[in-house]
């Protein structure tokens, strides 16, 4: 594509105008009042585009070719543009066209962690775990619906009035809700859950004060000695951003299943198969759920399972391949604490096998589960792992647990941010034999040493 884009390749032919009617004799010629409504501006240009040739175009390319048009025909109808809001209003016009409207510039901040849409002018951003109104504004519902279901349809999925929920994600994993009316009472509502471009590791977390060093080493040696891990919190804890840096210490030399409900998760070892649901069809036919996927995985030779996210009957399978030679796996459920977390397991095994006993499921449970991993976002905006628990065993009908680490609060420093730090415990773990056979039994002392100083 040359620099020079001709009129007729990205643009319509503009319409022609209707002669003015003739002046009376002796009167002067009528001059039309200067137009200084933008929305007249941007209906004229979108009038012109073609969107077909557009959507060939590289972005840069097309953005010059709309400014000059916005240009010509600001001259034509004298409105006052300065240069920076023509060129403001090109790029609008192009990420409407192109990206996601009035979203792009938020999406492309990596300040901001999670966009909240509750109508076309109410957009909210969270930066640094606090939640601000935004100055981003929609033009309308239908605004707002068209960036939604452009969204929507780049996965596979539709939304619409008759089928007004749904679990996307973006091109960079990013996960996204979309809730439309009539559930929706404001007009479309949109959830952004950002993904950082940058890998984060533990390096990467210390830094970000979510858990000291050696509480990183621990669950470094947690995923070496291949333990089953749950990672368990409230929403936007930070559950995936850990199970991505716990999977990152995985050897590139095993076979990795991961099953999804909207794929997220960014695995970077390359023996890595990717599952992600299917919703049903129009007519209701054609579902795959997270167990259907979770079922087939035990047939793909996996070495590691992780499951994105455990919301249903799918935990029986889980727990059963946890049972069944493949070591190492992980996944992640909604929880307040490590004890909930388990109960809420055990729940959700009760809802897809109906008339199972609860303490068989228990037996399950600590036969499977290892490790679960709290963390919470707390008041100061911080996202931290709050509790490290062993799984013992069970004392009658009662799971025992242990808290190898425990978070606590000690007070409040002078820039708003908590004071904390955590309790170690020096009780002998079930899986001391698996930190014998790796080699790691020293490197776990070390660490609680290390965690005990401070």
């Amino acid at each position: 594509m040359s620099e020079t884009v001709p009129r007729g390749a990205a643009f319509g032919r503009r319409r022609a105008t209707p002669d003015a009617a003739p002046a009376p004799l002796g009167a002067e010629p009528a001059q039309a009042p200067p137009d200084t409504s933008l929305g007249t501006l941007r209906g004229l240009c979108l009038e012109q585009l073609d969107p077909a040739a557009a959507a060939g175009m590289p972005q840069e390319k097309l953005a010059q070719a709309v400014e000059r048009l916005i240009a010509e025909i600001a001259t034509e109808r004298r409105i006052q543009l300065n240069a920076r809001e023509q060129r403001e209003l090109a790029f609008s016009l192009v990420d409407d066209m192109l990206g996601h409207g009035p979203l792009q510039p938020l999406l492309e901040d990596e300040a901001v962690t999670d966009i909240m849409v509750n109508g076309p002018a109410r957009v909210f951003v969270e930066r640094g775990g606090k939640l601000t109104l935004s100055a981003v504004r929609f033009r309308d519902a239908g605004h707002v619906a068209n960036i939604c279901q452009r969204i929507a349809a780049a996965v596979g999925r539709r939304i619409d009035e008759a089928s007004p929920m749904v679990d996307a994600r973006l091109a960079d994993g990013s996960r996204v809700n979309i809730v439309f009316p009539p559930l929706a009472l404001d007009g479309p509502y949109l959830s952004i859950r950002k993904f950082a471009k940058k890998k984060i590791d533990f390096p990467k977390l210390i830094e970000f004060g979510s858990l000291t060093p050696p509480v990183a080493r621990v669950l470094e040696i947690a995923s070496r000695i291949r333990l089953n891990v749950i990672i368990s919190g409230g929403t936007g804890s930070g559950k995936t951003t850990l199970l991505n840096a716990m999977s990152r210490l995985i050897d590139g030399g095993e076979r990795i299943v991961t099953v999804e409900d909207a794929a997220e998760l960014q695995l970077q070892q390359p023996h890595v198969v990717r599952l992600e649901t299917r919703p049903a069809s129009l007519e209701g036919r054609g579902e795959i759920n997270q167990r259907d996927l979770v079922r087939n995985a035990l047939r793909m030779r996996p070495d590691r399972i992780i499951v994105g996210e455990v919301r249903s009957g799918e935990a029986f399978d889980m727990l059963q391949a946890m049972n069944t030679g493949h070591d190492g796996s992980m996944s992640t459920v909604h929880a307040n604490t490590a004890r909930d977390a388990l109960t809420r397991i055990e729940s959700m095994v009760q809802m897809g096998n109906i008339g199972l006993p609860a303490r068989a499921i228990r037996t399950q449970i600590v036969s499977a589960i290892d490790l679960i991993v709290q963390v919470e976002r707390q008041r100061d905006g911080g996202r931290r792992v709050l509790q490290v628990s062993e799984v013992c065993g069970m004392e009658g009908d009662v799971v025992t647990m242990n808290d190898i680490f425990l978070l606590e609060v000690e007070g409040e420093g002078l820039d708003g941010r908590l004071r904390v730090r955590y309790r170690v415990s020096r009780a002998r773990p079930n899986f001391h034999d698996r930190l014998t056979y790796f080699g790691l039994e020293r490197a776990w002392t070390t660490a609680l040493d290390d965690a005990e100083r401070g």
